[in-house]
């Protein structure tokens, strides 16, 4: 969110044009795919920790490239850049919450790292609102507080150990002691019984999910701006409701995820979300109406989106290959998605109700894909990864 509001403040200087707002958009999420694909499985061969470090590192240098210069052709190698570090972050900071979590809380602990996760879209909305109406000045304060805190969260990092599980699948490895955390690690097994099923489900799953997701969330600013003519500092302040609606959704999911009622919130936040991406069909680009979806969906998405299925995908895969599924899962839904940015642009002109309504059934479809895979009972590794194989 804080980078498409840059871009935008960007452009209303007339350093950027639409269609390069949607390239610039599309290389964040092509740098996201690809960190994604290798940072995962670098977890995996190499351990959590010199991944994550190696990552905040990357997203530094990305989040102060704009201080070079605002030209295009200077700024797509800075956005893919901290696209890359962010992708190949998530999996390895995914991997090392779940293993350091027990059966009791693993959910709970998933679901609040994504809450925190929204403070930093909090931090990105305070400042739409205060710099929403600064220019290119509030495109290079936006960049330089993602730098800070990326330069803090480095510093803290340091501090972390590698994650026991991994540290012990390893030595298992190495003793050649077969069991499942320290034998599955080839990128064959991923598509072989029992992860063919929960593999393929995420993919197709959170991919569909997330292009219709990324219409709000990456061009939310832009919509505003663009079609419905509203100013940025005026939809930063009306979108900061949302922020107590994402605390209090990620609460409620907190308190649930590790229970029988996982799947029945999952279906109600599913259908809500999906009748979100209507309200501005139904009732015109206007403030309302887009405050309306983008409120209902920062809520009901909390049970059927990114950490649901953050909380699939570690109980799903074993030590050796969490990482890695985990980011060719993220790595392909950002691919998808890339390919819906570059011409998000063209079709909010062309016809902005057509592409509300496309998304909503691609949201659908993924929806019910997920439901698909994940409503009947699931394997657990953490049940079992430790338990020795037959010969």
């Amino acid at each position: 969110m804080g980078v498409s509001t840059a871009l935008v403040l960007y452009q209303s200087d007339g350093h950027l044009n639409g269609n390069q707002i949607g390239t610039l958009t599309a290389a964040l999420t092509i740098g996201v795919a690809v960190g994604s694909f290798f940072g995962g499985r670098l977890g995996d061969r190499f351990g959590r920790r010199h991944v994550f470090i190696a990552t905040m590192v990357i997203i530094v240098l990305g989040a102060f490239i704009p201080f070079f210069g605002v030209s295009f052709v200077f700024m797509l190698p800075g956005i893919f850049m901290l696209g890359v570090g962010i992708g190949a972050d998530l999996p390895v900071a995914m991997a090392t919450i779940s293993e350091t979590a027990d059966d009791s809380n693993r959910g709970k602990i998933l679901v609040f790292s994504n809450l925190l996760g929204g403070f930093g879209i909090l931090m990105s909305v305070l400042l739409g609102i205060f710099f929403g109406n600064a220019g290119t000045t509030g495109g290079h304060i936006i960049f330089a507080a993602f730098g800070i805190v990326g330069l803090i969260v480095l510093l803290l990092r340091l501090t972390i150990p590698e994650t026991p599980v991994w540290l012990k699948a390893q030595e298992e490895r190495k003793a050649g002691i077969r069991t499942e955390r320290a034998d599955k690690s080839a990128l064959l097994d991923l598509v072989k019984k029992p992860y063919s099923k929960p593999f393929l489900t995420l993919v197709l799953y959170y991919a569909l999910v997330a292009m219709a997701v990324s219409v709000a969330s990456s061009f939310g600013t832009y919509v505003a701006y663009n079609v419905a003519h509203i100013s940025v500092s005026t939809y930063s302040t009306a979108t900061l409701v949302s922020m107590p609606l994402a605390i209090l959704g990620a609460a409620w999911f907190m308190a649930v995820t590790d229970t029988k009622w996982r799947m029945t919130y999952y279906v109600i936040g599913s259908v809500l979300v999906v009748l979100a991406n209507l309200i501005p069909v139904v009732f015109g680009f206007n403030l309302v109406a887009l405050c309306a979806s983008v409120y209902l969906t920062t809520f009901a998405g909390a049970f059927c989106y990114e950490t649901i299925m953050k909380v699939w995908t570690q109980e799903s895969f074993p030590t050796m290959l969490r990482s890695t599924a985990q980011g060719i899962i993220y790595g392909i839904s950002r691919c998808a998605t890339a390919l819906l940015n570059v011409v998000t642009p063209m079709l909010l002109v062309l016809n902005p109700d057509l592409l509300y309504v496309g998304v909503t059934v691609l949201a659908a479809i993924g929806f019910f894909v997920g439901w698909l895979g994940f409503h009947s009972n699931t394997r657990n590794t953490f049940h079992t990864e430790a338990e020795l194989e037959n010969a």
